[in-house]
């Protein structure tokens, strides 16, 4: 597997997320860029005609079935492609990543901060504590925050339509690496940072081939993978395949 990030960059992020400074990208042709970022508003502007009335569904069930907001807002890291002196970079970035709101109203953040961090360092012992049940599951199946509603959203990422608005305004792709939380990105390590390199998805090649059924160090190798051979067809196949993966529900709650 080819190193993608410099020792710069690893360093800057490990201690803090600095979005100032560029980063070397890998090269290859704008074209495809420009074919990907209209292939992603085009699909995520037709999806979000067409899935309107499903939404206004989704959203007056969670209205009725408990307190809160519909949507879940919350900040998480990305990357833009910039260029300078015809050399292309990835600039760090933060947004508003939107979701359907899948938790209890008030539920306790630092319950998957705990997990997340036990996730990346693979101790599946502390991961088994945190909630309460052994899973060979790499995320939080038995999370007593969650709501009914949002138990059946999960299973089959329903709660995550909302970015297609995220994709609309340029802030993610339809496929890339999953965005990243800052208490993640802290506890990442270094080699872990090469995933940052990309414009984050809504699904990516991690999401069909081991979605939560491997340990965090897979799953990062997958992300890097896919940034080392991004293609109009890989993403056409990653696209094709996560409907089929989804139905599935294999590795949902």
């Amino acid at each position: 597997m080819d190193k993608l990030i410099q020792t710069e960059f690893e360093l800057n992020l490990v201690h803090k997320l600095d979005t100032n400074d560029l980063y070397p990208a890998i090269k290859r042709q704008n074209s495809y860029y420009t074919i990907k970022r209209i292939m992603d508003f085009s699909i995520a502007l037709v999806l979000l005609l067409f899935l309107l009335p499903f939404l206004i569904i989704i959203a007056i069930l969670i209205h009725l079935t408990s307190r809160g907001p519909i949507l879940y807002k919350q900040e998480r890291i990305g990357a833009v492609r910039v260029t300078n002196n015809n050399q292309p970079y990835w600039k760090i970035v933060t947004f508003i990543c939107y979701k359907f709101r899948s938790m209890e109203l008030g539920a306790d953040p630092s319950i998957h901060k705990a997990y997340v961090s036990a996730l990346i360092n693979n101790d599946i012992t502390q991961m088994d504590k945190i909630q309460g049940k052994a899973s060979d599951i790499r995320k939080m199946v038995h999370d007593p925050r969650i709501t009914r509603v949002g138990k059946f959203l999960r299973k089959f990422s329903l709660d995550e339509l909302p970015q297609f608005w995220n994709v609309l305004r340029g802030e993610m792709s339809l496929v890339g690496p999953r965005p990243a939380i800052s208490y993640e990105v802290e506890v990442y390590k270094p080699w872990h940072m090469q995933r940052l390199q990309a414009t984050p998805g809504i699904t990516g090649l991690q999401q069909i081939k081991a979605r939560c059924t491997e340990d965090f160090d897979e799953q990062v190798k997958l992300d890097i993978e896919y940034i080392e051979n991004q293609s109009i067809v890989l993403d056409l196949k990653i696209c094709f395949l996560t409907p089929l993966v989804v139905l599935n529900a294999k590795g949902a709650l």
